[in-house]
């Protein structure tokens, strides 16, 4: 005869829900921080236990396809704006808050003398192209065509300039030698992979306004999987993640 205790847990691991199910948080993230999220990733999974299931593209297509219903549970922004707009949408259910500042570098492979000045080294005639990411739904490519405004350098460069869908695409374009220069997201270029290949220079934070990268928690999130969205959203607020974006080079708020 089969112990009680049996039957009982027999029961209870058929009528549970699969683990991946749910334990597994779908994290919409810029894919700007594509290169730097696995360490991110593999410190909250040791730590909760909970799965991420990240998808990595521009800001802009995120929001726009969560407003076309697409399942995400926490959105990790390079910016604030397409947070907020989807918070006063009613798609998410907590304020943008900002978990770091992004920074902007200008980076090549080639010898090129940073020491000249940014003007100097964007009118070489030895750089044909410069790449950035689209401002229309990227951040940093918002950011690029900021600071190349405030230097009035825009109208002279127009002609040079190549756009990616996103920071990724920009690096690609460099590492290609689609484009001599990239106007690019600083902590890329500090990753394991790119970090020895190349020169960069940090572009002035006066040339441009602040990238506060914010967060939400989506009402995907809050209705399917609420307590694993509030805990990895916390965790980008932690010691732990704080210290990750430190080194990855990105500002604290």
């Amino acid at each position: 005869m089969k112990h009680p205790f049996f039957v009982l847990s027999i029961c209870l691991l058929a009528t549970a829900p699969p683990l991946a199910a749910r334990d597994t948080l779908t994290v919409a993230a810029a894919a700007g921080i594509q290169a730097n999220f696995p360490e991110l990733k593999q410190a909250f999974e040791q730590e909760s236990g909970i799965e991420i299931e990240p998808v990595f593209t521009s800001s802009g297509k995120i929001a726009a396809q969560v407003e076309q219903g697409a399942p995400f549970d926490v959105f990790v922004s390079a910016d604030v704006s397409y947070p907020e707009h989807l918070y006063k949408s009613g798609l998410a259910v907590t304020p943008p808050r900002v978990y770091v500042y992004g920074a902007l570098v200008a980076w090549t492979l080639g010898d090129v003398a940073f020491d000249r000045g940014l003007t100097a080294v964007l009118k070489a005639p030895g750089i044909r192209k410069i790449a950035l990411a689209n401002p229309k739904g990227a951040p940093y490519g918002r950011a690029a065509m900021e600071a190349l405004r405030h230097y009035r350098l825009l109208p002279a460069l127009q002609e040079k300039i190549v756009y990616g869908e996103t920071v990724p695409q920009v690096n690609q374009f460099v590492l290609s030698q689609a484009a001599e220069i990239g106007l690019t997201a600083k902590s890329t270029v500090l990753t394991a992979a790119l970090k020895d290949r190349g020169h960069w220079m940090e572009i002035p934070e006066e040339a441009y306004r602040p990238i506060a990268q914010a967060a939400v928690i989506l009402k995907h999130g809050e209705e399917h999987r609420p307590a694993a969205a509030k805990r990895f959203f916390d965790f980008l607020f932690s010691r732990t993640a704080r210290d990750i974006f430190a080194r990855q080079g990105y500002r604290l708020p």
